[in-house]
């Protein structure tokens, strides 16, 4: 999406256009004396957003494990088995 801005905007929103560049995926064009001067857009891709009703979607589109999925529980089980317990109190508190 593609958004023309004044330079005086720009300046006075510069923060929040940034923010928008980044998180957003926005690509802004800004004019000065209605003409374009430049062009910011996002130098990586913007941050994707997954929701909690995609996750029995996400889980089904995970790669079959096969003969590894035996060797991974064995790993989770000996990871689970060597944890510290958790402090009964807040430190903190």
């Amino acid at each position: 999406m593609e958004e023309v801005v004044s330079a005086t905007r720009a300046v006075r929103e510069f923060s929040d256009l940034l923010n928008s560049i980044k998180f957003k995926g926005r690509t802004v064009i800004i004019e000065r004396g209605g003409k374009p001067v430049a062009r910011m857009a996002p130098v990586e891709a913007p941050v994707k957003t997954v929701r909690l009703k995609d996750l029995p979607r996400l889980l089904k589109d995970l790669p079959d494990l096969g003969a590894e999925a035996e060797a991974l529980e064995k790993d989770l089980q000996e990871i689970s088995r060597t944890q510290p317990p958790l402090p009964s109190a807040v430190p903190w508190e």
